[in-house]
């Protein structure tokens, strides 16, 4: 024992020895390299770089003028898939929101109108009543008709048939790759990789290839929508599927089913409730999308948000997303209710009337069909009347004038301080260390958390950034995120902690995170910008409000599940409830906490690709301007670079989360 202890006393010596090396370099590294003129040791020489860049935007050309598969042209496959999502998706924007038209322009002709928007109103809520009851048919109603009476519904039907169509395509592909991780090994080892890529690139990467192969239009908004929203529900199928009772799985073969009917008929069934789950993160995810599919063609309320930016009217654009989040909770609401829902379904008896055997799709028929019929005389059933709408955007905007009157200053002093004394210091000392003794920093960090395996990858992760130029890039990011994270961190934990132990103030940070959690990531930088205007604090009060969830909802959910009898057992020794929370609560809630570090992390670096928009200069930036140019090369590599940064990130917290477990015997080895 006393080895281990002097052990791990040398251990924590080597690092600090380690640590001070790093700060001296940090602080004398640029006059040492002019000093021994080796200023290569500070930026990557351009002529050691590798010009992935170039290749990827070739090889994407190539694809689209002279790849083909067998007689089929690869331009010509790619036409077709867009085909394929157009159709559907036309006629579902035309029943909502544009109705059946033929021709274009001025040739165009209007043969029916939409539907009436008090006919959708009451065909959501009898949805809601079907799904669960009164309660959640009020709710779903009652959101709905928020849409229509602050004059978002037009822009929200044109949402909705994007969720409409986009849901079920990601769903059903989602499923069939679940299916196929859950059948064969070699496939989940082949996808597994693929979907943390998938997972952690940044969105406006995906928009750069999907722009070049598809074209600007709505067909490729749906697309990126349906690829960024798919990962979750393969990896939930896969899981649901492998969490099926196995005597499940051995009553269905005993009873003489086939391969496809044990799937299909005994556990694809007794799965469902976490498919749902799965169906229910493909509608969140899908509406999270809506304002940046909008920057490659697609309408509706993302439209209208992310042009509220651009001329920074901050009114218009906190209302069009609040108008996002009360689309969200209500389609949210009704996914859940609808994965709860017995499978029992009543059959009627012959000889009852239509109404009887189904009151509630009748209801919704025969409104549909008056609010058809008395639309053509009555247009306040057919189209909400402008008169009728009210707007709290003059509010908004008065309230931010405000403030920018009346607190300019204080503002200014606390922007002020905390980019002088704390992020400027982090930012000098991070671009200030030279790239190799980074590289063997990034190494012996991911071999202190989880072996030589890790080491390597991180190693090779780190080498194809520096070798494409973008080391210094990487390094601002890692500021961005860095600083964020730790205020993130440092206001959500104890937030957190204490919402677990208080639990009327835990109801009302649960209230104000599903707030947070469900408000679009652009409308965040409305506001902000507005008090503080763009630059590097603007983007870091922005990601601290998006990553801001998983710090106190971990830290909650961790201090929740400490079992009362370790509680108990402290009192009883005499602990007061200081030490109770940092000898007993703390440490057994140490995973959860770092494995909610580790999703603020995930979050904070998906929002610093949204906070180039106000003028960062790090990777984000790199993938915004390669949208803007459709240059294919460099968003892709820009996008790999964040994605690297993330996975590193990623393994070596859940290493130290897996480490916390096994030491306190949560689930882990029990060994001391």
């Amino acid at each position: 024992m006393i080895h281990g202890r002097l052990d791990a006393g040398l251990y924590r010596w080597l690092w600090l020895c380690l640590l001070l090396i790093t700060l001296v370099l940090s602080n004398t590294s640029r006059s040492m390299a002019r000093a021994l003129d080796a200023r290569w040791l500070i930026k990557y020489p351009g002529a050691w770089r590798v010009d992935m860049k170039s290749g990827i935007s070739r090889f994407m050309q190539w694809l689209i003028d002279d790849a083909s598969l067998g007689p089929v042209a690869f331009s010509q496959l790619t036409r077709g898939i867009a085909w394929i999502i157009e159709q559907p998706y036309q006629l579902v924007l035309g029943f909502l929101s544009s109705g059946l038209v033929t021709g274009q322009g001025s040739n165009a002709v209007q043969h029916l109108p939409p539907v009436s928007w008090l006919a959708v109103i009451v065909a959501v809520a009898v949805l809601g009543h079907y799904a669960r009851n009164l309660w959640l048919a009020l709710l779903v109603g009652v959101a709905f008709s928020y849409l229509a009476v602050f004059g978002q519904w037009d822009s929200a039907m044109v949402t909705l048939a994007s969720i409409i169509i986009a849901v079920p395509f990601g769903v059903i592909v989602g499923l069939l790759l679940g299916i196929g991780m859950y059948r064969h090994a070699w496939f989940d080892r082949l996808l597994s990789p693929l979907l943390d890529l998938m997972q952690t690139i940044p969105v406006f990467a995906y928009l750069v290839p999907i722009l070049v192969l598809f074209g600007f239009g709505p067909v490729s908004a749906l697309i990126a929508t349906i690829i960024y929203a798919m990962p979750p529900m393969v990896r939930v199928t896969a899981l649901s599927l492998r969490g099926v009772d196995p005597e499940t799985r051995e009553l269905g073969i005993m009873t003489g089913c086939t391969s496809h009917q044990l799937l299909w008929r005994v556990l694809i069934p007794v799965a469902r409730p976490g498919l749902m789950v799965g169906v229910n993160q493909v509608i969140m995810l899908s509406l999270n999308m809506v304002i940046i599919a909008s920057m490659i063609g697609a309408g509706g309320l993302g439209y209208d948000v992310l042009t509220s930016l651009r001329q920074l009217k901050i009114g218009l654009g906190i209302e069009t997303g609040v108008a996002i989040v009360v689309l969200a909770v209500a389609l949210d609401r009704l996914s859940q209710a609808l994965s709860e829902r017995s499978d029992a379904v009543l059959i009627g008896r012959g000889g009852r009337s239509l109404w009887r055997q189904y009151p509630r799709l009748t209801l919704v028929l025969l409104t549909l069909v008056c609010g058809w019929l008395l639309g053509y005389g009555i247009p306040a059933l057919r189209d909400y009347p402008p008169q009728w709408q009210v707007s709290t955007g003059l509010f908004w905007e008065e309230l931010v004038r405000t403030i920018n009157v009346n607190y300019f200053d204080e503002l200014e002093v606390i922007k002020t301080h905390i980019l002088t004394l704390f992020m400027l210091p982090i930012k000098r000392f991070l671009l200030g260390i030279p790239w190799p003794w980074g590289l063997l920093m990034i190494t012996l960090l991911a071999l202190r958390f989880a072996g030589w395996r890790l080491a390597l990858m991180s190693l090779l992760l780190s080498v194809f950034i520096l070798v494409n130029g973008l080391w210094e890039d990487a390094m601002t990011t890692l500021y961005l995120c860095g600083v964020s994270v730790i205020i993130a961190c440092l206001l959500g934990i104890p937030l957190g902690i204490f919402a677990a132990l208080n639990k009327p103030l835990g109801r009302a940070v649960s209230v104000f995170i599903d707030t947070l959690q469900t408000l679009p990531s652009f409308v965040y930088l409305i506001p902000v910008v507005m008090l503080f205007r763009v630059g590097d604090f603007t983007a870091m009060i922005a990601v601290v409000l998006y990553a801001l969830a998983p710090a106190v909802r971990y830290a909650m959910y961790g201090v929740q599940r400490v079992e009362p009898q370790l509680i108990e057992a402290g009192i009883v020794s005499g602990c007061n409830a200081w030490q109770l929370l940092m000898r007993i609560r703390l440490p057994l809630a140490s995973p959860q906490i770092l494995l909610g570090i580790n999703q603020t992390i995930m979050l904070a670096l998906s929002m610093l690709v949204i906070t180039a928009l106000v003028g960062t200069r790090d990777l984000g930036q790199e993938v915004y301007v390669a949208l803007t140019k459709a240059d294919t090369g460099r968003g892709i590599v820009a996008g790999l670079s964040v994605a690297f940064i993330a996975i590193i990130a990623d393994r070596m917290i859940s290493a130290s989360a897996r480490r916390a477990q096994r030491r306190y015997s949560l689930g882990g080895d029990s060994s001391r």
